[in-house]
């Protein structure tokens, strides 16, 4: 719970000032875009092109490692467990695929990595069938803000090595999926619907052939999904849907309509009746929210629903308006006269309530008032919006009804409002779940997890200091109701004893990244800002596994807390951090004392109220780390590191949109490395505009793109002055193509990159630090570069899943490519060898990458006693090497002389490869070998000897030798490389003064062969 940050309402009082530059306008045509919702076909069409554009990559070779982190998870949208065995259950995450664990949670291996999406909104699993039988609803349906949009059904019948996809492919985000007790073939779902458009597609539907065809039973109109279902767990004929109206823009949530609510079906789903309407003793109207359902297996007839209920609080008569209290709502309606004749006391609580900056008092804003500099709306203006009068009177919040005659009617089951249990997010929650041998035991999950043993009518916290906030899934064992498995935004908890207390079962990889950072420490850590799970730094070195258990302290680091934004570091100490939380709260603080500032906006009354994006936008002048730019509707600037700021232009974005969400805001900013004040912006309006002179004027660009979306990127270019790339995003409209494009004349003309890329939006396009014609592409569904500057692309996977790439960062000093997923944490790969790509190096038919110098290493062969029961520790050399053609490859290694003592085989493939080498010798060229050791010595050195090793290998010796490659068209490619001899040292061997663990103590030991001898 801590976790979650609530104070943003009154802290975030971010204010802007009255330097007004004006804006410069270029001619230049409009390009019109209709952004229509982009179909299913469209979508599958892309999977195909995904899948050739990995085929035909160059760098499948190049392998991402995951470093994590863990501990914090991501969203869980629900688990099934095996009621027969508990410890053996599947958890799906929001946008992390599925996974399953076979020992309570103690490791998970994932099952759902490569189809169209890894998005979930619900699973259902048979049980009887060994549990290998499973359905995934894709698409989630909490309709949040990185909600990823599904493309229907799919079918593992083999505990999900292979699926199958079954349909409902316009479905985009699935409530619910129910299975027949009895009948495998038979399965319902409730529909969501899209999230940001119209469609029909959505309701509840039903398959009577395992999936092959699909029936609508219920459609009620172009906004109305099924988002919950239950199933009579004795009559499997009777089931109660929950049903939700809603619409979202980028600008908007409704949240709310009249035809949410519950049905009933009796006859296996194929007809359903509304359950919910007048004179049923459920709420009416268009304040009706989400709706979850629930029914007892002990008694089927009692049926729970939990409502978001947003109609306003009625006014009871309990709160009494202070007469000479000063509201906002008052001040409306006041005039100049009026408002200068209230005390000065009057004003100053007014004030100080809506947490003005200090500068304003009553006396100078009678002034100001009075002069004419500003007028009495420009007070309310300040602080408040046209949203304000339904905050200014409580919305109902979740409210819980029970029937216990089967729906035909409903009573609310407490008296007082379940303040904190959704607060004003209902849209996130909305599930209830009885325990299967308590009619009067239900779990609520929402913001709080809360627990009723009386049927609702009072309820008691299940929250624990190590359970995170906001709750979606609970699993109630049904022979031990104390014993459940929940699900939230911070992954796993598991409790034995009814919430008392949790364990975490957080062992996977699936962090949700909004954004990504390094900085040049040796080694460099990585800072991930994540869903609502804050911001995390740790080493990029770091290897996810269990030894922070052993020694007490995650590697990774909390730094801040709510939904995890942007940071930049300050190089120059590795220490100095700037980041923050959702709409603009952002801070300058040190990883090293812990120390903090807010970084306060500038705004005057009067003058237009600053709007920040959900993820603002920060930067540290690449020129000078003293300079910070920061974006909310105008681009601010501080030289003093954050202690002081100035607004320097007016508002960069169409002007902003009515609504509960901030719109018309700056999504990303940059300045180009290669000269000081060049800077871009863009908007989530979709506009573009570039600065010559340090931000003080600003001409708009984006006149020659496509209109109207989201800029999620904008990358001044490493290597020339006046080229700028822009990745634009339609995801808020459903619009899920691709657009990524380059300017070489500072965004006067645009050309459109990547007419191969598959229909996925982009988040993030970057070039390489090295290369220029080397460009970096992440999706909503994986990694692209280009070797030729955009003309074309390839997938670059790795091992890494089709996962959301949201950020990317090529380390400069490491050539390490990080990549920033929402779903599966951070990935790394080495890009040394991409970075080599060039036109005359792939226009060879082989090329050999130059081998490092080996270390020789006396433990070659050598088995550790103590260790002879753990799994053998490899030694591996890899070796890379580029071909034009795929074949077989022989590798052969020999003396610079010309004795061959090892050949290779490798079955290479178009691109980058590498073959591994254990160096170890063919046993059948020792002794020749072994002379030509002897004859190649110095003449006083000892003879040497090549002996069998401890694992019956033989191993090289120090030396030079060759290498030599020979594809299986003849061409052939060699090289020479040095296995390079140990360093003479004294007799007596020195214990290095600096070992900061025992472990490295331990290591240093082996290293010198005195393990066994501590």
């Amino acid at each position: 719970m801590k976790n979650r940050i609530l104070l943003c309402v009154g802290l975030a009082l971010t204010f802007s000032a009255n330097a007004q530059k004006k804006k410069k306008e270029i001619s230049a045509p409009l390009v019109t875009q209709s952004l229509k919702a982009t179909p299913a076909s469209e979508r599958f069409k892309a999977l195909e092109i995904r899948k050739a554009l990995e085929a035909k990559s160059l760098v499948n070779n190049v392998k991402f490692r995951s470093i994590g982190p863990t501990v914090m998870s991501g969203r869980v949208v629900d688990v099934d467990v095996n009621n027969q065995n508990p410890t053996e259950f599947y958890v799906a995450y929001a946008s992390g695929g599925l996974w399953k664990t076979e020992n309570n949670g103690i490791s998970f291996s994932p099952l759902f990595d490569n189809e169209a999406v890894m998005t979930i909104g619900d699973i259902a699993v048979d049980w009887k069938n060994n549990g290998k039988t499973i359905w995934i609803g894709t698409g989630e349906a909490n309709s949040s803000r990185s909600s990823y949009s599904g493309v229907g059904m799919y079918k593992s019948e083999d505990g999900g090595k292979t699926w199958q996809h079954k349909g409902l492919n316009e479905t985009h985000h699935i409530g619910k999926v129910i299975l027949h007790p009895t009948d495998p073939n038979t399965v319902w779902v409730a529909a969501l619907g899209s999230l940001y458009s119209a469609n029909k597609e959505r309701g509840l539907f039903k398959t009577t052939d395992g999936g092959k065809t699909w029936k609508q039973t219920l459609f009620i109109d172009e906004n109305t999904g099924g988002i919950d279902l239950t199933i009579d767990p004795i009559n499997p004929n009777t089931l109660y849907a929950g049903m939700w109206h809603k619409t979202r823009s980028a600008w908007n949530f409704v949240e709310s309509g009249k035809t949410s609510g519950v049905y009933k079906s009796t006859n296996g789903g194929d007809t359903w009746s509304l359950i919910t309407g007048e004179g049923s003793g459920f709420p009416q109207g268009d304040g009706n929210g989400r709706v979850g359902v629930g029914t007892s297996p002990q008694n089927p007839n009692i049926v729970y629903a939990v409502l978001d209920n947003q109609k306003n609080r009625p006014d009871d008569g309990k709160k009494k308006e202070d007469e000479n209290l000063l509201t906002a709502k008052k001040l409306r309606s006041m005039n100049t006269e009026q408002f200068l004749a209230l005390s000065d006391n009057q004003i100053s609580e007014y004030l100080d309530e809506k947490r003005f900056p200090e500068k304003y008092n009553a006396k100078s804003l009678k002034a100001d008032i009075k002069a004419g500099k500003i007028q009495v709306m420009d007070i309310v203006k300040f602080t408040e919006n046209a949203n304000d009068d339904l905050f200014d009177t409580p919305i109902t919040g979740a409210e819980v009804y029970r029937s216990e005659d089967g729906g035909k009617s409903w009573k609310r089951t407490h008296k007082d409002y379940l303040d904190w249990v959704f607060n004003t997010y209902g849209y996130y929650f909305g599930t209830v779940f009885v325990a299967p041998d308590n009619a009067d035991k239900i779990v609520i999950p929402g913001y709080q997890l809360v627990k009723s043993d009386d049927g609702g009518k009072t309820f008691k916290s299940m929250n624990a200091d190590n359970v995170h906030a906001d709750h979606h899934i609970v699993w109630i064992n049904p022979t031990n109701s104390k014993h459940q498995i929940l699900g939230n935004d911070g992954g796993i908890n598991i409790t034995y004893d009814d919430g008392k207390t949790w364990f975490k079962a957080n062992t996977p990889a699936v962090g949700q990244l909004y954004a990504l950072q390094v900085d040049m420490a040796k080694p460099y850590n990585v800072y991930a800002g994540l869903q609502d799970n804050g911001v995390w730094f740790g080493s990029s070195t770091n290897k996810p596994n269990y030894e922070w258990y052993a020694e007490g302290a995650y590697p990774f680091k909390s730094i801040m807390g709510g939904d995890g934004m942007q940071i930049a570091v300050d190089t120059r100490d590795n220490q100095t951090v700037y980041t923050g939380f959702q709409f603009g709260n952002y801070f300058r603080l040190n990883t090293s004392n812990g120390s903090q500032k807010y970084l306060q906006m500038p705004q005057e009354i009067g003058d237009i109220k600053n709007r920040f994006n959900w993820q603002s936008p920060i930067l540290l002048s690449r020129h000078n780390q003293d300079i910070i730019y920061f974006g909310g509707n105008r681009f601010f600037r501080s030289l003093d590191k954050g202690e002081t700021w100035k607004a320097l232009s007016g508002d960069l974005t169409k002007g902003g949109k009515e609504g509960d969400v901030p719109f018309g805001t700056l999504t990303t900013i940059d300045e180009s490395p290669l000269k000081f004040g060049l800077l871009y912006v863009g908007t989530d309006d979709g506009l573009i505009h570039v600065s010559k002179d340090g931000g003080y004027t600003w001409t708009k660009i984006s006149d020659g793109l496509p209109q109207n979306l989201w800029v999620s990127r904008v990358n001044a270019s490493n290597h020339a002055e006046g080229t700028v790339y822009v990745s634009l995003n339609g995801y808020r409209d459903d619009h899920f193509n691709s657009y990524v494009y380059r300017s070489t004349d500072y965004g006067t003309t645009w050309q459109k990159l990547g007419e191969d890329l598959p229909a996925e939006p982009i988040n993030v396009v970057k070039e390489d630090p090295k290369n220029p014609n080397l460009l970096y592409v992440g999706t909503d569904h994986s990694l692209y570069i280009s070797v030729n500057q955009g003309k074309s692309f390839m997938r670059m996977s790795g091992d890494m899943p089709a996962v959301a790439v949201h950020d990317l960062i090529v380390h400069p000093r490491d050539n390490e490519l990080v990549v920033g997923t929402h779903g599966r944490s951070i990935y790394i790969a080495d890009v040394n060898l991409v970075q080599q790509l060039t036109d005359s190096l792939m226009n060879k038919d082989l090329h050999l990458f130059t081998m490092k110098t080996i270390n020789f290493n006396s433990r070659w062969g050598k088995v550790d006693a103590s260790r002879k029961y753990d799994e053998p520790e490899k030694r591996e050399l890899p070796i890379a090497y580029f071909t034009k053609n795929a074949g077989k490859t022989k590798v052969t290694i020999a003396t610079d002389k010309g004795l061959v003592l090892k050949e290779l085989n490798d079955d290479s493939e178009t691109g980058i490869n590498t073959v591994t080498w254990d160096y170890t010798i063919n046993p059948a060229t020792v002794k020749d070998y072994e002379k030509h050791l002897n004859d190649t010595k110095k003449k006083d050195d000892k003879v040497i000897k090549v002996e069998e090793g401890e694992d019956k290998a033989f191993y090289i010796k120090a030396g030079k030798y060759k290498i030599t490659f020979e594809t299986a068209n003849g061409v052939k490619s060699e090289q020479n490389f040095e296995i390079k001899a140990p360093e003479r040292r004294s007799r007596r061997v020195m214990i290095p003064s600096a070992m900061n663990s025992p472990e490295a103590f331990e290591e240093w030991m082996e290293e010198e062969g005195l393990e066994g001898k501590k």
